[in-house]
């Protein structure tokens, strides 16, 4: 069983997703092995390279959404009344809000640089307004837009609530508990893997306690210092060949 984070992992830094690692990834298919997205991404933002992988299965949201082969086996969503204290208290403070579901997105704000800047890393426009998105859905996933200096009166403030920086302007809100880890540990129960054999490729802070909680871990050669130390295998740069190295590295290939 392979995890691929997606944003620095399979698609490299200009968000493209490089030959070597497509052919990597088919090899993998065609050799029988079960191969999955664990992704803080929402899945309205996997459909293209799901239909270029033909991949039906992966974890979103950090871990509160798991789709195994077409179909959903676990959610996590935020509950209402945090995100509206979430809210209010982010309005006062003057910080911009995205809320997700697995459709869609929208914005706390109108608009806003730091949403801007951060999105477009993704390649996704500024979202549409829409301050009271989360009323009538789940949602899994909240982005604040802030410094890390900011962040601390959040973390302080929101207990029931987990931030995990993606962007120097940005951090992804999660339930408290929430990681990829969680996602992948009911994944592989449900096909009765065992950890052992489970392997992970990651790249950020958001990959930390997948690569812990696998028994093959690899990190990317873009990734931090901090991602790395957790790895059991560090793998080359996502540009240069990295996911096909790193998987010829720990003998899948």
């Amino acid at each position: 069983m392979v995890f691929f984070d997606i944003d620095g992992t399979l698609l490299d830094h200009d968000k493209r997703l490089p030959a070597s690692a497509k052919e990597a990834i088919l090899a993998l298919k065609e050799a029988g092995h079960e191969i999955a997205f664990a992704t803080g991404r929402s899945p309205f933002m996997l459909e293209p390279l799901r239909r270029e992988l033909g991949i039906d299965s992966f974890v979103g949201f950090n871990g509160q959404y798991v789709m195994l082969h077409g179909k959903l086996i676990y959610t996590n969503p935020i509950p209402t009344e945090v995100i509206r204290s979430l809210s209010e208290y982010a309005l006062h403070r003057g910080h911009p809000l995205v809320y997700l579901d697995a459709e869609g997105m929208r914005s706390s704000s109108r608009h806003h640089p730091y949403i801007e800047e951060s999105i477009g890393t993704l390649q996704y426009p500024h979202p549409e307004y829409d301050p009271h998105f989360y009323a009538d859905r789940d949602i899994y996933q909240t982005m604040l837009f802030c410094t890390g200096q900011d962040e601390s009166g959040y973390i302080e403030r929101f207990r029931e609530l987990d931030f995990v920086r993606w962007h120097r302007l940005s951090a992804d809100v999660l339930p408290f508990g929430g990681s990829k880890a969680q996602g992948i540990e009911r994944f592989i129960a449900k096909l009765g893997f065992r950890r052992e054999q489970v392997y992970a490729f990651g790249d950020n802070l958001n990959d930390l306690e997948m690569l812990q909680y696998v028994g093959h871990s690899v990190a990317m050669g873009n990734s931090p210092e901090s991602v790395k130390k957790v790895a059991r295998y560090i793998t080359k740069d996502v540009s240069r060949d990295g996911i096909a190295y790193g998987l010829e590295l720990v003998g899948l290939l």
